[in-house]
C-alpha cells in the first residue's frame, strides 16, 4: 500500500513539473511575440527617422542589403541603435545568416530577451 501512495504521488510531481514546463514554454513564446511586435515598430521607426529609408521599403521579407540598402555605414548606426534600446551589442558574425528585416526582428528578440 505504501509503495503505492509514492508511485501516485510521483505521478503527480511528473504531471505537476511537465505541466509547468508547458506554461512557462507558452508564457516565453507570448512574450517574444509581444517583444517582437514592439521591436518591429522601433526599427522601423529608426530606419525611417534615422536611416532616411522610405517606408515602401520596409516589410517583412524585405532584404537587408537589396531591398532596404543597407550599406557598411548603416550597419554601424544600427549597431549602435540595438546596443542603446536592447543593452546587446550585435557581432558581424551573428548577422551572417540575417538575411531580412523579419529575420532581424527576430535576432534582436531573442538576444535581447
Amino acid at each position: 500500500m505504501k509503495c503505492n501512495f509514492v508511485l501516485k504521488k510521483e505521478k503527480n510531481v511528473f504531471f505537476f513539473c511537465l505541466l509547468h514546463s508547458f506554461f512557462v514554454t507558452l508564457c516565453v513564446k507570448i512574450q517574444l511575440l509581444m517583444n517582437t511586435s514592439e521591436i518591429k515598430e522601433k526599427v522601423n521607426a529608426f530606419l525611417v527617422d534615422e536611416l532616411e529609408i522610405d517606408t515602401n521599403k520596409i516589410y517583412d521579407d524585405a532584404r537587408l542589403k537589396e531591398d532596404v540598402g543597407i550599406d557598411s555605414l548603416d550597419y554601424v548606426d544600427i549597431v549602435a541603435f540595438v546596443r542603446r534600446e536592447y543593452g546587446f551589442k550585435i557581432e558581424k558574425e551573428q548577422m551572417k545568416d540575417v538575411l531580412t528585416l523579419g529575420q532581424f526582428y527576430e535576432f534582436i528578440a531573442q538576444h535581447g530577451l
